[in-house]
């Protein structure tokens, strides 16, 4: 039994007897006749409402073929424009966006000159005469003995490293000029609104996929992300940086962040790499970014304020210390410690002696590292001075300081 079958009942009936062979083939054929009239009769009124427009066109493509021309296998051509502004706002920067190579030799005795190379992303910003300007991450460049940009078109050249911030994580490299066409522009991103779109050009895993673009939005414009600067497993700062879902991959970092103008708002930075964690990149805004490349461009650091102490955050050290090494009230439990001084810095000239606990400066608490470096990095100057409150064996006392130039992290 088939398919159908299993939908099918039998019905078991009488047959009724046969006609005759003659009385058939003349029924049938006047039943022809009467079809062949309808036909022919029907013909004008159906083509008038249109069911016969397909007559027309076979006429057509009989014509053509018969005056010898080539029969079009389509009725027509269907042209679609697929510019956008996202297209528009890659083509006007992509060029700009370049990769970043970098050697890193470890010499030992029994191996010299061993070479790892690395990857990473970087925009060229401008360009002055014969010379063309790049900034990047500074842990794409970190202990790089020789650094190469590669344009877009492949071309390869030699980069001079100006000046690199491992606070911000960014670094200005100068290139021959020659062959670049193409500088992006700096976008305001203190304008920017959560929720706007937000396109990343990158080289995620290498050169391989260069000249990526991925497409996001903006998540937050204001993001702090703890950073360890030194390696000791405690955080030295807190990165101010923008939120995007734009997939920002190993590769991509140094590379920009643009708006839908085309403008860069960011350098791509960092990316949470948990496997439950999906769509979470950061990029350095350009409010903070670019009084950076201009310092390094220019000076070859960024000048900020400092005392010139070696610090530990009070929460890095074993409570039993508090009181015992450095005999501190119960009640301070939040402090910085110094940990060393440098002759001839501020602290130096302004008596601060090792294990002073800073706890306040210009009345505003200092609980941590963090607290330290933000408050001298973002509210005080050169050359200004200041009043530090410390702790120094149980006594509370003011000291004050006058900031000099940092001449390193």
């Amino acid at each position: 039994m088939g398919y159908y079958d299993d939908h099918v009942t039998e019905m078991q009936r009488q047959k009724p007897p046969a006609p005759k062979r003659g009385s058939s083939l003349l029924m049938a054929f006047f039943g022809a006749v009467v079809g062949g009239l309808i036909v022919l009769l029907a013909i004008p009124t159906l083509a008038n409402v249109g069911y016969l427009s397909f007559l027309d066109s076979a006429d057509e493509q009989s014509g053509l073929i018969e005056s010898g021309e080539q029969a079009d296998d389509s009725l027509r051509t269907v042209n679609v424009d697929v510019n956008s502004d996202v297209t528009n706002a890659v083509d006007k920067v992509s060029d700009a966006v370049v990769g970043i190579i970098v050697d890193t030799r470890q010499a030992s005795f029994f191996e010299q000159g061993s070479t790892e190379e690395g990857t990473g992303s970087g925009v060229i910003y401008k360009k002055a005469g014969d010379r063309a300007f790049v900034v990047t991450n500074h842990h794409v460049i970190e202990n790089a003995r020789e650094i190469e940009v590669s344009l877009t078109d492949g071309t390869r050249v030699p980069a001079e490293l100006l000046g690199s911030d491992v606070i911000t994580d960014l670094a200005v490299l100068e290139i021959d000029g020659s062959d670049v066409d193409t500088v992006a522009e700096f976008g305001d991103s203190r304008l920017l609104r959560v929720g706007e779109p937000a396109i990343a050009i990158g080289n995620p895993l290498g050169l391989r996929f260069s000249s990526t673009v991925t497409q996001g939005i903006i998540s937050a414009t204001e993001r702090s992300i703890p950073v360890d600067l030194t390696g000791n497993g405690q955080v030295d700062w807190y990165a101010e940086v923008m939120q995007t879902d734009a997939a920002i991959n190993p590769g991509n970092s140094g590379g920009a962040l643009i708006n839908i103008e085309g403008q860069v708002i960011g350098i791509n930075s960092m990316k949470i790499a948990q496997s439950a964690v999906e769509g979470i990149g950061f990029a350095i805004p350009t409010e903070i970014a670019i009084p950076v490349i201009e310092d390094l461009e220019r000076l070859g650091e960024v000048q900020r304020p400092q005392l010139g102490v070696g610090i530990r955050s009070l929460s890095e050290i074993a409570s039993y210390h508090w009181q015992e090494t450095l005999n501190l009230p119960e009640r301070v439990t939040a402090g910085v410690v110094i940990t060393s001084i440098s002759p001839g810095s501020p602290a130096d000239r302004a008596d601060f002696q090792e294990y002073d606990v800073i706890v306040e400066i210009e009345g505003e608490e200092i609980n941590d590292g963090h607290d330290l470096r933000k408050y001298l990095y973002t509210e005080t100057n050169i050359g200004e001075e200041i009043v530090v409150t410390i702790y120094r064996d149980g006594e509370r006392r003011e000291v004050n300081v006058q900031l000099s130039e940092q001449q390193s992290f």
